[in-house]
């Protein structure tokens, strides 16, 4: 039971870190959408990458609800492997994106890191929640 309760307090700190790194991006986004774009543009050009990164960090914090409510409800709060998954995908997240920030990446880097670090484990929280409320399974 002792791993068990060190994880839990660790998903849930990391899932935290990547939360509140996502919302700084929101603030920050200035300079990550100007490295997207050619030195000389215009504000057309700028409009419609922002839209495109606010789009991005829009459907992350809807993930983040998703994995929330799963993590919240004790569907997989207990579950060892969803937890060490989480973890890792939440820690790669987290280090990710602060170098998104820090170094100015394009606005297209953003969407890889989205796909393995919030749909993954957003998906698997959704088929967790579905194998033990509409399957009746108990947590693997």
């Amino acid at each position: 039971m002792g791993r068990i309760s060190g994880l839990v307090p660790s998903r849930f700190l990391t899932l935290l870190a990547h939360l509140v790194i996502v919302i700084t991006i929101f603030w920050t986004r200035d300079n990550n959408i100007q490295a997207s774009l050619p030195p000389h543009f215009t504000s057309e050009e700028y409009e419609k990458e922002d839209s495109k990164l606010v789009t991005a960090l829009s459907i992350t914090l809807g993930l983040f609800l998703v994995e929330l409510a799963g993590f919240f409800s004790g569907v997989s709060m207990f579950n060892s492997t969803q937890s060490l998954f989480s973890i890792g995908v939440h820690c790669c997240a987290a280090v990710s994106l602060a170098f998104f920030i820090f170094e100015s990446w394009e606005c297209s880097t953003y969407w890889c890191i989205f796909a393995f670090c919030s749909v993954l484990p957003a998906c698997t929280e959704v088929m967790m929640f579905i194998a033990v409320f509409v399957l009746k399974k108990k947590s693997f």
